[in-house]
């Protein structure tokens, strides 16, 4: 797959995509990458340490979250992605569902759309995604879970999954544009959580590359009893597991240990 200038072997490779929060509010890590200077300084450390994208998010999704406005957001984020490009040769994400935020990233620079709701939530996102003809990142969530459980968990979220890749071709995106996301924390129990990150292997079977997004999440912090400061080991079985399922990407805080176990676990396995 191709995202920006750099192609990616997402067949035989796992790659590390760096989280970069511009805002003041996010679970693990807000406030610190929100100016300018100090986002280009932590974005040039990504890059150093292995990152293979730079994924910018102006809007914290942490559970209780409060919504901006999409003026807030692009506001917070096309500045940076715009700079980030200007100074450095890596693909950019936006990490927006809202398809205002989406057209004023990719106008900046952005070279991949990263959407919490999988299209579900702005019906105009889609098209702004196939009219730019980058590539997207579509996450498994949902809306209601009290009027909408699982029946069986892991094939509901295939099944929901099915109904996000149709609507991305229904809005005219490239088959070969398009990467899932279990959801991991979003819409999911903690044992649904597990279940997700136990079963990835089930994602490949729908035939695209598989994001996966664990890092310092709740699961971890509840399986180990630990806050979300004390969480890079949890994150790092992740990753390992996500190698050892052919995930394409995973997406971290802490790239430099992320990029050391994918490259450690990749040395044994291949």
């Amino acid at each position: 797959m191709k995202i920006g200038t750099k192609e990616f072997d997402c067949k035989h490779k796992t790659y590390v995509m760096g989280i970069l929060n511009v805002t003041p509010d996010s679970f693990s890590d807000g406030g610190r990458w929100n100016k300018l200077d100090a986002a280009l300084k932590h974005t040039e450390q990504m890059i150093q340490e292995g990152a293979g994208i730079i994924d910018v998010g102006g809007e914290s999704t942490r559970p209780g979250y409060e919504q901006v406005t999409d003026e807030e957001e692009i506001a917070r984020t096309a500045p940076v992605i715009e700079q980030i490009k200007k100074n450095f040769d890596i693909p950019v994400s936006i990490d927006t569902y809202k398809s205002s935020v989406a057209k004023a990233a990719i106008q900046a620079g952005a070279d991949l759309v990263n959407d919490i709701w999988g299209l579900g939530y702005d019906a105009a996102l889609a098209g702004v995604i196939a009219e730019a003809g980058i590539p997207c990142c579509l996450m498994h969530n949902r809306k209601d879970l009290a009027k909408h459980p699982y029946q069986n968990f892991m094939e509901d979220l295939l099944a929901d999954l099915k109904k996000t890749v149709a609507a991305a071709k229904k809005a005219g995106i490239r088959n070969d544009r398009i990467i899932l996301d279990p959801g991991v924390g979003f819409a999911k129990t903690y044992e649904n959580n597990l279940e997700a990150i136990r079963c990835l292997e089930q994602l490949q079977e729908l035939g695209y590359p598989v994001l996966l997004g664990a890092s310092r999440k709740s699961v971890i912090g509840l399986a180990l009893d630990l806050p979300v400061q004390e969480r890079l080991e949890g994150t790092l079985v992740t990753t390992v597991l996500a190698v050892l399922k052919r995930c394409a990407f995973v997406r971290v805080h802490d790239v430099k240990e992320n990029v050391r176990a994918v490259r450690m676990a990749e040395a044994i396995i291949f």
